[in-house]
């Protein structure tokens, strides 16, 4: 009895072993399969022009930023993705929105709702006459990513340090208390704190986020500079007005400081909207997509690809709301 078992076992275990030499010869093949694959791949990359990155910089102006959904959605129209995204203060809040998954054709929609109230509420401290506590709900109804870690295109958030002066670009961490920190315009709000620290508007360190990009590893900038000088055309109606007009002017003194980072720059045509004049989006996003149109064939040669137009078709989404 002891020798048949003794058998059996020898019969299982010369099973064992062919079976294990069966496995391993399908693991030499599969390992030559994924070599060849590799090759194949390495020799595809080497036949193909090499891909130029590709950074979007979006400046603030409130509502004018509204101009931002303009130029996204023609670079959409075009297939021409940014590789990196940074954002000041307006141009913070859509720049997450549009990298956490959200597109042109959804943040156009929602802005049929949107109104200056849902970012401010009117109150009294010692630091600015708004709070922002109603742009925390609206941010995190908007953006499908609360995190920089998250986000589906690498992201940054222009802010100031209002302690130093220093300008401060956010990449990790919350989303939310940097892109409020970024739009933390002074006089309007508080600033606000951020591990320690206090954060105002980016205007004040980048008006249009070009030079982060550049850190971030973009070759082909395109800044998108709103511009507005409509004081001119209407008197201040208050402090507000003042405020914004003087930062105007500041900005556009210091353009060379971000202009020299930017292969291109556009500006769409947002004199004479006001800050708060959201009611006016469809013209707004119009003068957007106006400007990026014109300026299609210099970001083509600038990124190194044929001026031939590449329009992929537009998808009709179902009108959008912003959830409750």
């Amino acid at each position: 009895m002891s020798l048949c078992i003794v058998r059996q076992f020898r019969g299982i275990e010369m099973c064992i072993a062919r079976s294990e030499e069966h496995v391993t010869q399908i693991e030499r093949v599969i390992r030559s399969w994924q070599a060849f694959k590799r090759e194949l791949l390495r020799k595809d990359r080497e036949r193909e022009p090499a891909h130029c990155m590709f950074g979007l910089a979006l400046g603030g102006g409130f509502a004018r930023g509204l101009a931002h959904i303009g130029v996204l959605k023609v670079l959409e129209q075009e297939n021409l993705r940014p590789d990196f995204v940074a954002g000041t203060s307006v141009g913070s809040i859509l720049g997450a929105a549009y990298c956490s998954g959200l597109t042109a054709a959804e943040l156009e929609q929602l802005t049929g709702s949107l109104r200056f109230r849902d970012f401010v509420r009117f109150t009294f401290s010692r630091y600015g006459f708004c709070s922002a506590d109603r742009m925390d709900s609206l941010l995190t109804r908007l953006m499908k990513c609360q995190s920089f870690e998250e986000m589906r295109i690498p992201f940054a958030v222009a802010a100031t340090n209002i302690r130093s002066g220093d300008a401060v670009v956010f990449r990790t961490g919350k989303l939310c208390a940097a892109v409020r920190a970024s739009c933390a315009y002074p006089g309007m709000f508080p600033p606000v704190d951020v591990d320690g620290e206090l954060y105002v508007d980016g205007m004040l360190g980048h008006a249009v986020p070009t030079t982060p990009l550049r850190t971030m590893g973009a070759e082909c900038v395109l800044g998108v500079y709103l511009n507005s000088n409509w004081v001119r055309m209407h008197p201040p109606r208050h402090m507000f007005d003042v405020i914004t007009q003087c930062f105007n002017i500041a900005q556009t003194r210091m353009s060379e400081s971000w202009r020299k980072d930017a292969n291109l720059v556009i500006e769409p045509d947002v004199n004479g909207f006001a800050y708060d004049c959201f009611d006016r989006a469809p013209e707004l996003i119009r003068s957007g997509e106006d400007a990026m149109r014109a300026a299609l064939p210099d970001l083509k040669r600038a990124l190194g690809l044929s001026e031939t137009p590449t329009l992929v078709p537009s998808v009709q989404d179902k009108e959008l709301q912003l959830p409750m």
